[in-house]
């Protein structure tokens, strides 16, 4: 081999047989051809007809080698002539096989980012401020820091006064969670806001407070984020604003406060005030009482978030000061009465709704065209039920399939559905805002809408082959995985989506191998391509043990590159591995 298998045999220590690190036979085959059809400009019309590149990232890509950086050592093939001559074959491997060369999915954004909030799902976190579980752990900004570092855009922060009244904590009540002082998390939210995307930051504020401390909130907040925050023109919103015209805004979303009518009075008296009716109804919906049935979206009461469980207390309806209720772009209310009323949509406001997870899986058996309707123009928050305090989540495809667009997950759970998330929201280069697709927007001439529950053609057929695997050597130590001898390793590939198209397929395990060759492709009819994510898992086989993790990603299906890529493996949390990947094609007919 050349400098590529010289290097990778460097790094590899053990005292067993060197592994073969060579191409594999469609690499051979592509770099034959390019070789000998194209000549010279090889690289380029590889990339325009195998990688199906366009110009621009064809372009991209050659400057990225022409100028060495992560290309290494292949940087040379590419100074010899602008058209950028054919590398060699090892050089070529090399290329195909670096994440950060040839990735699986594009890091810019390139969806429409000008349509309103409610046309795109939005990465959000629940209790964001929490370090463990639900029940005992300490209140810190540092998760709210780790979650605005992983893309994060809505970032739920539960105020409650403090011990002497006079100021505010955050914490989940109700519980023996320790508290943070609310500046403490305010300051690192502006920090961090805009660290790995520069579209809105929401802030849900679960609201337990008496109008004093509103009122001093709202002056926190105010002081705090200065001219990052976003304050609306209008104190209600017929439509709400797009993540572009709303770049590097703070929002601030929750419950508006009850005013009384006296108070209403008197800012009137000073041409401040507005509509009594208008202002007492604003935002409150009918909460779903005892009396409905199940096909209403009656809930069961461990499945209640604070947030939702609140009830009227007359303390939370005193005077508060208008600066608190004006700092409000998202109006968010909690559903009471019939679930049908709760998801009506009004021509002349947009609001926020939640529901719990299981109050979701309820509502969409009887009322799944409303809930579609009322997101179309209006939020739909979805959160976990009260009895996941490990911090589990729960599945997210059926609030997506039904357009909710703030699927709220608690981030310290570490589990399957922790990484569909993250990997759902690697799409539109990572910046926390994805488009809803088209047909959960579209209402037919008779008000029809998609229906989930429909059976539904194959729209689209997904070919994935897995060539092979390496970075095992240099991201795990030696004996890692087996004492004495090399890793058996096998992939698991599949897909997340809707029903009909979830299905998982393994390839054979390799024995004793640091560098897999599995050269095996599958293949995944999808129905609803546009919500399905490629899961791609590496196990290590072990007889009498449960198998080793070796790694894990989760891709959007309609965002992935055809042709040969490498693909980056993360650990269970969602962090990338420095070297381990994966060497795929993919084919999207």
């Amino acid at each position: 081999m050349g400098s590529y298998a010289y290097r990778y045999c460097m790094c590899f220590t053990r005292k067993f047989r060197s592994p073969d690190a060579h191409p594999p036979p469609d690499v051979r085959a592509a770099h034959a051809a390019a070789g000998a059809a194209h000549g010279d400009d090889g690289l380029r019309r590889f990339l325009a007809d195998v990688q199906r590149e366009d110009p621009a990232e064809a372009d991209r890509v050659l400057a990225a080698l022409a100028g060495g950086g992560a290309a290494g050592g292949i940087a040379r093939f590419v100074g010899r002539s602008p058209a950028a001559a054919l590398p060699t074959l090892d050089d070529f491997f090399g290329f195909l096989f670096s994440p950060d060369l040839n990735p699986p999915i594009s890091n810019k954004v390139h969806q429409d980012m000008s349509a309103p909030i409610s046309h795109y799902y939005v990465f959000t976190g629940h209790n964001s401020y929490l370090t463990g579980n639900q029940l005992n752990s300490d209140s810190s900004d540092v998760p709210i820091i780790a979650a605005l570092q992983n893309g994060v855009r809505v970032i739920e922060l539960d105020m409650w006064p403090n011990s002497a009244k006079n100021c505010v904590d955050i914490l989940h009540g109700g519980t023996l969670t320790a508290p943070v002082e609310i500046m403490r998390c305010l300051k690192s939210i502006k920090e961090y806001a805009f660290c790995a995307s520069t579209y809105p930051l929401v802030i849900t504020l679960e609201d337990h407070l008496t109008a004093d401390l509103q009122a001093k909130v709202a002056g926190m907040i105010t002081e705090t984020f200065g001219d990052l925050l976003y304050v609306p023109s209008s104190d209600t919103l017929n439509e709400f604003p797009s993540p572009e015209a709303l770049m590097k805004r703070i929002i601030i979303s929750t419950k508006p406060p009850q005013e009384f009518r006296e108070f209403l009075k008197a800012q009137d008296n000073q041409k401040i005030g507005g509509n009594t009716d208008k202002l007492a109804e604003e935002g409150n919906l009918r909460r779903i009482d005892s009396n409905a049935d199940d096909s209403d979206g009656k809930d069961d009461p461990d499945d209640e978030d604070d947030e939702e469980s609140e009830e009227e207390d007359p303390k939370f309806q005193q005077d508060t000061a208008c600066e608190y209720r004006k700092l409000i772009t998202i109006h968010a209310g909690k559903p009471k009465g019939h679930l049908k009323d709760a998801l009506k949509v009004d021509p002349d406001k947009v609001r926020r709704l939640s529901l719990s997870e299981t109050q979701l899986t309820k509502a969409t058996a009887s009322h799944g065209a409303d809930i579609i309707r009322f997101t179309q123009k209006n939020i739909l928050r979805i959160y976990p039920k009260g009895t996941r305090i490990n911090s589990s989540n729960y599945d997210p495809m059926k609030a997506w399939t039904h357009g909710a667009q703030m699927v709220a997950f608690n981030m310290q759970g570490h589990d399957k559905s922790l990484r569909l998330m993250q990997g759902f929201f690697r799409a539109n280069g990572g910046c926390g805002y994805v488009k809803k697709p088209d047909f959960l927007l579209k209402t037919g001439p008779n008000g029809e809408v998609f229906d989930p529950k429909a059976s539904l053609p194959v729209k689209k057929t997904l070919k994935v082959k897995v060539y092979m695997g390496d970075g095992w050597r240099m991201d795990f130590s030696k004996t890692h995985f087996d004492a004495f001898s090399p890793p058996d390793f096998y992939a698991r590939v599949g897909i997340a989506g809707v029903r009909a198209d979830c299905v998982m397929k393994k390839t054979r395990t390799i024995e004793d191998q640091w560098v897999p060759v599995w050269d095996e492709e599958f293949t995944f009819p999808l129905t609803v391509p546009e919500l399905a994510l490629l899961r791609v898992e590496v196990q290590e086989y072990d007889m009498s043990e449960k198998h080793d993790f070796g790694g894990q990603t989760c891709l959007p299906v309609m965002e992935l590159k055809q042709g040969i890529r490498a693909v980056p493996l993360h650990d269970r949390k969602g962090n990338r591995y420095k070297s381990v990947r994966l060497l795929m094609r993919f084919e999207l007919i």
